[in-house]
């Protein structure tokens, strides 16, 4: 587990800033739009009044035992695919098409918001992660509860960004507890002495040998060094500048994962959906990680600009 975080880092007002509110109340129109100014600059887009709504037969699938056991996440895949979920062909149809209808409001939701992602965004995985945080045992790599900025071993993302939407979907008043961590940009600089460089030709093994399902850039390497530094450092876990936020039942929140160092602390059934977008295609591309750190590190970090 961390070290427990002190009251200093806690109470620093930076992280406290980056947290936006907004009072919309339908996915589909609302007063909030064009923001993507704040979430290309590391704010979360906080809507406490922004429900995905169970149907009365959806709601007995709030229990982790829907789960098969293999997988933190139950997620529908390329629109159609259920993974990770145990029952008989019409519980999971039934379980699938309320996962598919959350990622439906999702995508409304994303374009009303940020109408300069309109075809571009490309959809990922919908999920829903019924099991509760605290308590879950893991290695210090897979600990969630550890400020972290996204990042995969196994899949590098060359640069695109993480765009998730998540919602609290808890049946009682359990609210789903963030920590939200610095600026990116003081992020990269305070580890940036501890990156190192790949190592010549190992993306190429990592890749013939199926530990990654493409070539890992100097970019992923380098995030993956970042995800692995911070999470490790309890030093980092306790005295950073972070601020805690309560997401209740009921509400929403969307952010870029892969930029806003963020740990979860507790709670238990949310709905998530992942959407990807080129770091070109922002409104303010020199925002994305990718920009940040060649900024930082002084050179090119392997994804050429799109044509």
């Amino acid at each position: 587990m961390p070290a427990p975080m002190s009251a200093a880092a806690i109470e620093a007002s930076a992280p406290q800033r980056s947290l936006r509110r907004f009072d919309d109340t339908a996915w589909e129109h609302g007063p909030g739009a064009h923001l993507e100014h704040l979430l290309e600059t590391g704010c979360v887009l906080h809507f406490p009044q922004l429900p995905f709504v169970l149907q009365e037969s959806e709601r007995p699938f709030l229990d982790p035992r829907w789960s098969d056991g293999k997988s933190k996440n139950i997620s529908l895949r390329e629109g159609s695919r259920l993974r990770g979920a145990q029952g008989t062909p019409q519980q999971l149809e039934a379980l699938g098409a309320m996962i598919g209808r959350f990622a439906m409001q999702a995508q409304q939701l994303v374009e009303r918001l940020f109408p300069q992602y309109r075809g571009k965004l490309r959809a990922g995985n919908a999920s829903l992660r019924p099991f509760e945080v605290a308590g879950r045992s893991s290695s210090w790599r897979h600990d969630d509860t550890r400020l972290h900025v996204d990042a995969f071993p196994s899949n590098p993302m060359h640069g695109v960004r993480l765009l998730r939407v998540f919602t609290n979907v808890h049946p009682g008043q359990r609210p789903r507890q963030w920590r939200v961590g610095e600026p990116f940009e003081d992020f990269a600089r305070r580890f940036a002495p501890r990156l190192r460089r790949p190592l010549p030709g190992s993306a190429r093994l990592l890749r013939l040998l199926h530990v990654t399902k493409s070539l890992r850039t100097p970019y992923d390497d380098a995030m993956l060094q970042l995800h692995d530094l911070a999470k490790a450092d309890l030093d980092y876990q306790r005295d950073a500048p972070q601020a805690a936020v309560d997401f209740a039942p009921g509400s929403t929140w969307v952010v870029y994962s892969d930029q806003v160092l963020h740990a979860v602390m507790g709670g238990q059934h949310m709905m998530e959906q992942t959407f990807y977008l080129h770091p070109d295609d922002q409104l303010a591309p020199e925002t994305a990680p990718l920009r940040v750190l060649e900024r930082v590190l002084e050179r090119s970090l392997g994804v050429p600009r799109r044509a």
